[in-house]
């Protein structure tokens, strides 16, 4: 027999791969941080042997949930200020308090407890757009987390540069000091089309490709910024950055609600990848992603978040459902967006957009141990007819007992074991009395 790191056994394993193969009493063999078989665990059990077998009785294993974008940092600001539209939510309340608080050390703190949240809701990957990245690349090494970091670029000077060649300067820096490192992937951010200039997008994409780094941006969030837009350069946002050689493969948009037909070919053909935050565009009353138009086209979707200021958590589980539904309800067709294709877009798919298709989002040889159990029993999740639909419609985040992040296990019978929890619980609470007394002193 073969001696292995770990045996994780489970009464399904859905491997999310092209064939969307599900075994029934299946197991993973892990050697180090690779997957190094998939198969039932009859078989995986004959032919390895493990110091380390995870039991699988009434327990669902799955590939890590991939959050395709968010600003992880915000957790500290969930709540500051809610129930109002986009821009007087960004003007007034958001960026003051990023200008006022925005640290190394807040970072490095607030994204521990980002972290915390999302690896015990299944999510082994995330995408981020903030700044003072290299603190946060800190922490998700510390933690154990796999994360695509985007250094913001703006316009406009905050606490982290004045200038647009600062900016873009402070990114080279990161993406070279986190060059080929295992779990941080470092991009640039421009933030948007609103908040950036012609100039600024084609530094900062001319700078990704000299760098071979990916590149993220929120796109078409809001009427209004279509509007803006199509006043400035008379184009639709899409349209625009088409004109000046922006969209690629390389590229991630976040929102993509305000397209029509012909932006959403332009994504299509450029191979765009898309995040879709419908639970932050709901609270912030920003519209509906024409979603379904946009997987027809050919456009690769995948689920975000968005910041815990504007959603209000980091839960790609409650992401899949409200999805599933509100996308059946605005299209009236109870097919569309089915639970295999939201479990998708949250795993394989999520990947691909993030440009880490060929190590994550699926179970199979070779690729990267990001693996998570969910516990199915509980109530809620009993009896099973369909294990797709319990993961995407009834399935939540506490229900997640078991991940594993690049062959180490970071969460187990659904604690926390690669940090401190309450030390990571402690330092939020004490950065929330600082935030509290501050705002409160304006």
């Amino acid at each position: 027999m073969i001696d292995v790191d770990s045996i994780i056994c489970g009464d399904y394993v859905l491997q999310m791969d092209e064939a969307l193969t599900l075994i029934e009493n299946g197991a993973i063999a892990v050697k180090g941080k690779e997957v190094l078989e998939v198969g039932t665990s009859g078989n995986i059990l004959k032919r390895y042997t493990s110091s380390q077998i995870i039991k699988g009785e009434g327990r669902v294993v799955l590939p890590g949930l991939i959050n395709t974008h968010t600003h992880a940092a915000m957790v500290y600001f969930r709540g500051i200020a809610d129930d109002l539209p986009l821009t007087e939510w960004l003007n007034k309340h958001i960026w003051p308090a990023e200008n006022r608080w925005l640290s190394p050390a807040f970072i490095s703190d607030a994204v521990g407890l980002a972290c915390l949240e999302m690896l015990k809701g299944g999510v082994t990957t995330y995408n981020d757009m903030y700044f003072f990245e290299d603190a946060a690349a800190e922490t998700c090494k510390r933690i154990g987390m796999r994360a695509v970091l985007g250094s913001g670029i703006l316009d406009f000077p905050s606490v982290s540069a004045k200038t647009t060649d600062e900016y873009l300067d402070n990114a080279e820096q990161f993406i070279q000091k986190w060059k080929d490192d295992e779990l941080v992937t470092a991009c640039i951010a421009p933030h948007a089309l609103y908040t950036c200039g012609t100039e600024t997008l084609k530094k900062s994409k001319a700078r990704a490709e000299k760098l071979s780094v990916p590149v993220h941006i929120h796109l078409s969030e809001t009427e209004w910024e279509v509007g803006e837009i199509k006043s400035r350069y008379k184009k639709r946002p899409v349209e625009y950055l088409a004109e000046i050689g922006f969209l690629d493969e390389t590229v991630s948009a976040a929102h993509c609600i305000w397209l029509d037909r012909h932006e959403i070919e332009l994504l299509a053909n450029n191979k765009v990848g898309v995040a879709h935050c419908i639970e932050s565009n709901l609270k912030l009353a920003s519209g509906f992603a024409p979603v379904a138009d946009m997987i027809s086209a050919g456009v690769k979707v995948s689920f975000g978040t968005d910041g815990a200021a504007s959603n209000n958590d980091l839960n790609v589980l409650s992401e899949m459902s409200t999805a599933a539904k509100v996308h059946k309800a605005l299209s009236k067709n109870p097919t569309v967006l089915d639970a295999r294709t939201a479990l998708l877009m949250a795993t394989r798919w999520g990947a691909e957009v993030l440009g880490l298709g060929n190590k994550v989002g699926s179970l199979e040889k070779g690729k990267i141990a990001d693996i998570i159990s969910i516990n199915f029993n509980k109530p809620h999740l009993t009896p099973l007819y369909n294990i797709y639909s319990h993961i995407v419609y009834t399935t939540m985040a506490s229900d997640v007992d078991m991940v594993m992040v690049n062959g180490r296990m970071v969460v187990s019978e659904g604690r926390l074991i690669s940090a401190d929890e309450a030390e990571i619980l402690h330092k939020a609470r004490q950065w929330h009395e600082k935030i509290r007394e501050g705002e409160s002193g304006n």
